[in-house]
């Protein structure tokens, strides 16, 4: 099962989701390598560390620029923090890591948040529009690990003032590329399952999308 959510599981509708699908699961990665500065230190791994701890996982902080991908399959569940979306495709473009995260997908439970996200979906050109410098690496080719073709933009509301136009970037993309952007809040998130299927997880309840 592959969840992604703008802020990790940061709602208790989040929290409830992902229940059903941690029962009996014992251990979690939480993978830092978005944050290409602090790795671990990362402010936001406390918070992501109790919420997993609340399902009841022991977690343990997992690095792809310090250990092969492979070694992801040793957990039942696996969750990337946000950072930076360019640096994370890099690193998993260099730890060859597509077959990884597609059997994680497949067979446990995935989680990406915010920069992870985008990565996890087809392409990192919308995040591009918003935020070049981002890309220090100079990619040139956006296509991301596809894992998915759902594309979400994370942190809307919060991101509706701190970016001018920002909702009128989104809408332009959309009608250029012929794509639809789910756009999530903070605390939201959309479960896919491995036939395609996309539940909708908000403040209030999941909604079946399709």
């Amino acid at each position: 099962m592959l969840l992604l959510c703008s802020d990790g599981l940061s709602s208790p509708a989040l929290l409830e989701a992902a229940r059903p699908h941690v029962a009996g699961k014992r251990t979690a990665a939480l993978v830092v390598t978005a944050d290409d500065q602090y790795k671990e230190r990362n402010w936001h791994v406390p918070r992501c560390t109790a919420e997993l701890e609340a399902l009841g996982l022991a977690v343990t902080p997992f690095d792809l620029d310090a250990r092969p991908a492979g070694d992801l399959l040793a957990f039942d569940v696996v969750e990337f923090i946000g950072g930076n979306p360019f640096y994370l495709l890099h690193a998993l473009r260099r730890a060859d890591a597509r077959e990884v995260l597609m059997t994680l997908a497949r067979e446990r439970l995935l989680i990406g948040w915010s920069a992870a996200a985008f990565v996890f979906g087809p392409t990192l050109e919308l995040v591009n529009r918003y935020s070049p410098e981002l890309n220090t690496l100079g990619l040139t080719d956006l296509t991301a690990m596809a894992l998915t073709d759902a594309q979400v933009l994370p942190h809307y509301s919060r991101f509706l003032t701190r970016f001018e136009g920002f909702e009128a970037t989104c809408a332009a993309y959309e009608r250029e590329t012929g794509r639809e952007v789910i756009r999530l809040d903070d605390g939201e998130g959309i479960m896919i399952n491995e036939i395609g299927g996309r539940f909708l997880i908000s403040f209030s309840c999941p909604q079946k999308m399709g």
